[in-house]
């Protein structure tokens, strides 16, 4: 079963930590949905956002929320897709 890009990606996640990531890493963090795998977020922030991925991490919560961290290609800011997103 294939998720749709916005049943994958549920929310961008706003802490100091992931703020010093969109400023210094190029990463974003969003909340994900657990049955997501890396390729569905990859092809979900391409879809939703016009962005290119270099990279997908994740990792579950002891909340039981999936959160992934993307790293955006060279030439995409981070920081721009996070104004655009009001996050910023």
């Amino acid at each position: 079963m294939r998720l749709k890009p916005h049943d994958v990606i549920l929310y961008p996640l706003m802490t100091e930590r992931s703020i010093y990531m969109i400023e210094n890493e190029n990463k974003l963090v969003f909340v994900v949905n657990r049955k997501a795998n890396k390729q569905d977020i990859s092809n979900a922030m391409q879809a939703l956002y016009g962005v290119e991925v270099d990279a997908v991490n994740t990792l579950i919560s002891r909340k039981s929320t999936k959160k992934a961290f993307v790293k955006l290609k060279e030439g995409y800011d981070a920081s721009d897709l996070a104004i655009r997103l009001g996050i910023l």
